[in-house]
């Protein structure tokens, strides 16, 4: 199970290191594996947000997924999307943008840096809006039951959500993003850039999001009809037509789960420029993270991992909001990735020793069998 899941990802990371002691030598075999190991500790939790909604699709799409997905990941976000955030930062052409990714990487990391603000403002509100919409939605399985359950109350007013992002947003830009951090240490007021690109965050989590829980919805209407012609072709001898609005929901699904990784993909790839200014060597190591966040995300769903391990995703959701947090933070104050990545990976630590205490109460109630998922409480 484990070679066919991450059996790829294998493969990639001997070919992307071995890329790279061919391009630098050792120092850039070192640079490539540091870089690797800081997307996994900053992705973790996006892999097991991005399990709850895969193990909804099937065998095919959990391919594309992996394979196309990964072309998206990592020439998308871990190489073309820096060189386009230079692009329209710096005013400048594409072409232009790359030659400066390769041939003056002092002044093309100058300007990624310069365009913090804005790429921390959109993915902040995104992530934002993923963790409030979690947290405000009531379930049947509380983990940290003294936040959840009042704030399930709180989340039947309509629209709650979108009014906290905006309100975060607004003391954001009158806050961190008048003494945005520059290059070089400076500061300066970029108020007005801030609050347009997270208004653009909560337009796209809002469209995105909105198109896949509708096909999701209709897909659900037409399984329970599916499920009827079954059961009518069952009495008459009569064949069932095959349901193709699967195909639609399976798509929002999959453009939903690529914004998440990009949205995701933004501390990565700022935090990259701290350990190297070459293209090059952020693509192999960025590109060789994503493919076992992905791999990792097929395991989780293939292994059932979020149906054992109950509280796994309500831990990396809480991930999501401290990251929306930490990126707002950062548009002012620089924060070490390694301060990042251990928020998210303490949470989730946290979230699967709660879970794995709840299995053990679980099956000292039911005489050993841990198998029932009957909520019972967390003890948090």
């Amino acid at each position: 199970m484990i070679l066919k899941t991450f059996g790829w990802s294998f493969a990639i990371t001997v070919i992307g290191l071995a890329v790279a002691v061919l391009y630098g030598g050792w120092e850039a075999f070192g640079i490539v594996a540091i870089l690797c190991v800081l997307e996994i500790s900053l992705s973790f939790d996006n892999a097991v947000v991005n399990a709850g909604i895969l193990k909804k699709m099937n065998a095919f799409w959990q391919k594309i997924f992996l394979t196309i997905g990964v072309i998206i990941a990592v020439f998308g976000m871990r190489l073309v999307f820096p060189v386009v955030i230079v692009a329209i930062s710096a005013k400048i052409g594409p072409i232009e943008a790359v030659d400066l990714a390769l041939n003056d990487a002092d002044r093309y990391q100058q300007l990624v840096t310069d365009a913090h603000p804005s790429i921390a403002a959109f993915g902040g509100m995104f992530l934002l809006m993923i963790f409030l919409d979690f947290i405000f939605e009531e379930r049947d399985i509380q983990w940290l039951r003294w936040i959840e359950r009042p704030l399930a109350k709180l989340g039947k007013v309509d629209m709650l959500s979108v009014c906290i992002a905006l309100v975060v947003l607004l003391i954001t830009s009158m806050t961190f993003a008048t003494h945005a951090h520059q290059h070089g240490g400076a500061h300066v007021d970029k108020a007005q850039t801030v609050l347009i690109s997270g208004i653009a965050g909560l337009i796209t989590y809002l469209v995105v999001g909105g198109l896949s829980g509708y096909f999701e919805n209709k897909l659900e209407e037409e399984e329970e009809a599916e499920q009827e012609a079954e059961e009518e072709a069952k009495r008459t001898g009569k064949k069932v037509s095959v349901v193709q609005l699967a195909g639609k929901a399976a798509f929002f699904m999959f453009l939903y789960l690529e914004v998440l990784d990009a949205s995701f993909s933004f501390d990565g790839v700022i935090g990259a420029f701290a350990i190297t200014n070459d293209i090059v060597l952020m693509a192999l190591g960025l590109g060789v993270g994503a493919m076992y966040v992905r791999s990792l995300t097929v395991y989780l769903v293939r292994q059932g991992t979020l149906d054992d391990y109950v509280y796994l995703e309500h831990g990396a959701h809480y991930a999501i909001g401290a990251l929306a947090v930490v990126l707002m933070i950062t548009i002012q104050y620089e924060i070490p990735e390694i301060v990042t990545g251990g928020i998210g990976v303490a949470l989730i630590g946290w979230s699967f020793w709660s879970s794995v205490r709840r299995n053990k109460r679980l099956a000292a109630a039911e005489g050993g069998s841990a198998n029932d998922k009957t909520e019972v409480p967390s003890g948090v």
